[in-house]
């Protein structure tokens, strides 16, 4: 599982533009299109070149996707069956349904939907229907409805399943568990398992949060992988079929020209929203700390164009709550005082109403920790508002990966003190990690 370095016409560059940018905020792009993306590859693909990269022009980053249509290899020879979404396209914009449909060496026989559908459309929860996709005619199995993981119906005609989704490098994302999911019914079911891996949209240099209590496994969280995990997905899955013991015959197409310690925005692929309520790179930079606010009777600006930048609730005294986090000195962090109105929103909190609110904005990405940041938060909010601060307590404990959070800021404990023991726990957890690293 090396990445193809065949020479020098392997690293295609253009003269799009790529360009190397900091910014005074702390974040710092290494590369990025010029303008915004103002060509694709595919457009300039005339103005190529041959030559190796050099420091002024890095390496255009290839998905998995891109890597698997320019040599077919390792979707060759079998029937394909594709889990896949919205996000599974090639870097010219193209669906990887519709390149692998069309790959004269790749025979793409089913198709597989998971949480929020095909089309990524669906809300969070809502089961999706198996059917038909109506540009390729292929069928479509859903692994968000009945099952969610292959059947041996569903895998009859299949003898390849390849997985393609964009992640966004959180433990409660269910993406990756769909992923875990059918590993474990291909190695059942003696198939080959290829992940077309993508980035990690939030770096995969940063781990962080606490491990998940096996005691705690979920669905939004099957294995014992912290908060932020630090990982692509195809490291992820290297990573749950030899520690975990799932067996998959399973094969990675690794991306080019990513370092992991790059976020999306500096990849020059354009982003697509992985989920409804996953606007931007910012929204799942906060992520892994503002999604445990779900497990709560705080709005996480669900229904408005910042969901997961920001959280609030009508009786939050959201000034007081700044305050008492600005002794904390988070670091890496800017904390606004805000009011925001949800707009239908699909956890159904605060839909119409102007809601007292705190927004997170990233001033420097390497020294922020978004886990440690909503930990401190929920322990201010818990701190001036005792009385009002709920929890809903299976949902909650399921996002935490464990009851010993919930408990602890019911008792009151310091934000010090309920996250005390989580470098051990990363520790822990990024020596095995260490070992199925890809990048």
């Amino acid at each position: 599982m090396i990445p193809r370095r065949d020479g020098p016409s392997s690293w295609r560059t253009t003269t799009c533009g790529w360009q190397a940018r900091r910014q005074a905020s702390g974040i710092r792009p290494r590369w990025q299109y010029a303008g915004a993306l103002t060509c694709a590859l595919a457009a300039c693909a005339a103005e190529a070149t041959d030559r190796p990269p050099t420091d002024d022009q890095p390496p255009p980053v290839l998905s998995g996707a891109d890597v698997v249509v320019r040599d077919p290899a390792a979707l060759a020879g079998g029937r394909i069956g594709l889990i896949t979404n919205h996000t599974g396209r090639t870097s010219d914009g193209r669906s990887t349904v519709d390149a692998l449909h069309a790959h004269p060496a790749i025979d793409l026989v089913a198709l597989f939907a998971p949480e929020h559908g095909l089309r990524g459309t669906a809300d969070p929860g809502e089961e999706i229907e198996s059917g038909e996709d109506v540009r390729t005619g292929l069928p479509v199995h859903s692994l968000y409805g009945e099952t969610r993981a292959p059947t041996a119906e569903m895998l009859r005609d299949v003898d390849v399943l390849a997985f393609d989704i964009q992640d966004v490098g959180s433990r409660y994302y269910t993406y990756v568990w769909t992923m875990a999911l059918a590993m474990q019914a291909a190695a059942d079911h003696d198939r080959r398992f290829v992940v077309l891996d993508r980035p990690n949209p939030i770096g995969g240099a940063l781990v962080q949060g606490n491990v998940l209590d096996p005691a705690f496994a979920t669905f939004v969280g099957m294995y014992a992988v912290p908060m932020r995990h630090g990982m692509t997905a195809g490291e992820l899955a290297t990573l749950l079929n030899s520690a975990f013991s799932i067996g998959a015959r399973l094969e990675v197409v690794q991306i080019e020209g990513w370092q992991r310690d790059a976020y999306y925005d500096e990849t020059g692929l354009a982003w697509i929203p992985p989920s409804p309520n996953m606007p931007s790179v910012e929204s799942a930079t906060h992520y892994p700390g503002t999604c445990l606010f779900e497990g709560t009777n705080l709005s996480v600006g669900r229904g408005t164009p910042m969901a997961f930048q920001q959280i609030g609730a009508p009786w939050l005294d959201a000034a007081a709550v700044a305050r008492r986090l600005e002794a904390e000195r988070p670091a890496g962090v800017r904390i606004e005082v805000v009011t925001f109105t949800p707009d239908q929103p699909g956890d159904g909190k605060y839909g119409g109403e102007s809601i007292a609110g705190l927004r997170y904005h990233v001033t420097e990405r390497e020294r922020y920790d978004p886990t440690r940041t909503a930990v401190a938060t929920l322990a201010a909010i818990r701190e001036i508002h005792p009385d009002s601060l709920r929890f809903l307590e299976g949902h909650f404990d399921r996002l935490a990966g464990t009851d010993r959070l919930r408990l602890g800021l019911l008792a009151d404990e310091s934000a010090a003190l309920l996250t005390a023991d989580w470098d051990e726990q990363i520790a822990r957890f990024e020596e095995v990690r260490s070992r199925h690293l890809l990048y």
